[in-house]
C-alpha cells in the first residue's frame, strides 16, 4: 500500500432499507420521494446515489417535462446523517464525478474528496438537470435537507415548514452548498447563519427563498397544479429558461462563491479533527437534534 494511504475502516453500514429514494412518474411529472422515514429523512450516500439515480431517469424519460422531489415522513429531511445506522461515511460507492475514491485517504483529505462528489458535485450537478425541478417542502428542512431543496428551481412549501442550517455549533461556516446569499439577502443570511435559529415558511416567504406557502392540506394539491401548469409548456423552452436564469446567478459569481465557501468548510473540519479529533467536532444526529428541539422550545 502506498504509504498516502490507510486501511480501510471495518464499518458495515446498516441500511433500513433498500429503496431509500422512490419513484413514479405520471402526466409529464415524476415524483421523486425522499424514502427515510425512520431517520427524518436524513441523507447517506445510499440515499444521495439513488437520488442521482432517480433524476438521472427523469431527465432520460422523455415523457417527463417536471419533476418533483417530495418527502412523506414526519419531515421533508433532517440534513446529512451523522449518526444513524446507515452513515455510510466510510464506505466507497461507484462515483458519478471525476473524484477519486475517499475510503482510503487520511486525514482531512477523506472528507474533502468525499464531499467533493456526495454534497457539493451532486448539487452543482441537480441543478444543472434540463428539465424543471420543483421542491414540495413540509416540516422540517434542516441543514443538509435545505441543499436539497435550494438547488431546485421552485419551492413550494407548507405553512409548518421551517428552515435551518445550525452548523455553526459545529465549527463550520455554513453548509458545503453555501447559496446563502443567493437565497437570502446578506444580512438575513448572516442571521440566518450567526442564530441558526429556524426559520418559518412565512418569512423564508417573505425573504424571496420560496415561490409559495400554502396550508398543509392543500401542498400536495398545489404543487400538483404548478407541474401540470410547466407540463403545458415546450421543452426546449423550459430548459433554456433555465438555463439562461442559472447562467445570471454564474455571472453574478454564485458558483465561485460556493466553491471558495466549500473550502472553508473543510479547514473547519480539519481544525475540528485538530483540536476536538473529530471530524464533526464531536457531534452525532441524536446531539444535534436534541440541542436543536432545546433551542426551539419543544420538548
Amino acid at each position: 500500500m502506498s504509504d498516502d494511504l490507510v486501511p480501510l475502516e471495518d464499518v458495515t453500514p446498516e441500511y433500513e432499507t433498500d429503496e431509500p429514494i422512490l419513484y413514479e412518474a405520471k402526466d409529464g411529472i415524476a415524483w421523486i420521494t425522499l424514502n427515510r422515514p425512520d431517520f427524518h429523512n436524513v441523507q447517506n450516500s445510499q440515499m444521495t446515489y439513488a437520488l442521482d439515480d432517480a433524476f438521472k431517469r427523469a431527465v432520460d424519460d422523455d415523457a417527463v417535462k417536471c419533476i418533483v422531489l417530495k418527502s412523506d415522513a414526519k419531515h421533508f429531511s433532517a440534513g446529512h446523517d451523522i449518526g444513524s445506522p446507515g452513515r455510510d461515511f466510510h464506505s466507497s460507492f461507484d462515483r458519478r464525478l471525476m473524484w477519486y475514491d475517499h475510503a482510503n485517504k487520511p486525514g482531512a483529505e477523506k472528507a474533502y474528496i468525499r464531499e467533493q462528489e456526495v454534497y457539493l458535485g451532486m448539487c452543482k450537478r441537480w441543478r444543472a438537470i434540463p428539465k424543471p425541478t420543483i421542491a414540495q417542502v413540509h416540516k422540517g428542512c434542516i441543514a443538509g435537507g435545505v441543499m436539497l431543496a435550494w438547488v431546485c428551481d421552485l419551492i413550494i412549501a407548507s405553512d409548518d415548514a421551517f428552515f435551518q442550517d445550525p452548523v455553526l455549533q459545529m465549527g463550520f461556516p455554513g453548509l458545503e452548498y453555501f447559496a446563502h446569499t443567493f437565497e437570502l439577502n446578506t444580512r438575513i443570511a448572516k442571521e440566518f447563519l450567526f442564530l441558526g435559529e429556524r426559520m418559518s415558511a412565512e418569512r423564508a416567504y417573505q425573504m424571496g427563498m420560496l415561490n409559495r406557502v400554502v396550508p398543509r392540506a392543500q401542498l400536495a394539491d398545489e404543487v400538483l397544479k404548478v407541474a401540470q401548469r410547466i407540463v403545458e409548456q415546450p421543452r426546449l423552452a423550459l430548459q433554456l429558461a433555465k438555463q439562461a436564469c442559472n447562467h445570471m446567478d454564474t455571472l453574478a459569481g454564485k458558483e465561485a462563491g460556493i466553491d471558495a465557501s466549500f473550502g472553508y468548510h473543510h479547514f473547519a473540519h480539519a481544525q475540528n479533527q485538530l483540536v476536538k479529533g473529530d471530524y464533526i467536532a464531536g457531534f452525532d444526529g441524536k446531539k444535534m437534534a436534541e440541542k436543536n428541539k432545546k433551542q426551539a422550545g419543544e420538548s
